[in-house]
């Protein structure tokens, strides 16, 4: 089975498409290769595959007939991605709750509050060091 496929397969990715286009970028790599979408996998291949920031490492079980639900996912993959990865996906979440994008518009006036409050705190902490 072509791993732009496997890896829509078990979810990895909304559309093969995506899956492709992912594999095109540099982002999946086979047993440490850097691949094209239409490179065979096999049982017991390592990919790796970075999405989101996160470097996931999964080997290969089996290849399913085709897109499989959430639940049977496990049948055909075995996820060995190191805890300090998906640690630093849930650090990624809470960063991006801070971010304000370029071009979003002028802020609320709870963006507004919340920046002025931010402000009155970090002077009170200057004024009692002093």
């Amino acid at each position: 089975m072509r791993v732009d496929k496997y890896l829509w397969c078990i979810r990895y990715f909304k559309t093969r498409s995506i899956a492709t286009k992912a594999c095109k970028e540099g982002k999946v790599r086979v047993n440490g290769d850097l691949i094209k979408p239409s490179r065979e996998i096999y049982p017991l291949d390592k990919i790796t595959v970075r999405k989101n920031q996160v470097n996931y490492e999964l080997v290969v079980l089996d290849t399913p007939d085709s897109r499989i639900g959430a639940k049977l996912v496990d049948i055909y993959r075995k996820d060995t991605t190191p805890e300090e990865s998906l640690q630093k996906l849930g650090l990624l979440k809470y960063s991006k709750d801070y971010y304000r994008k370029k071009g979003t518009g002028r802020p609320t006036k709870k963006d507004r509050r919340d920046i002025d409050d931010w402000f009155i705190e970090g002077g009170d902490e200057k004024n009692e060091e002093e």
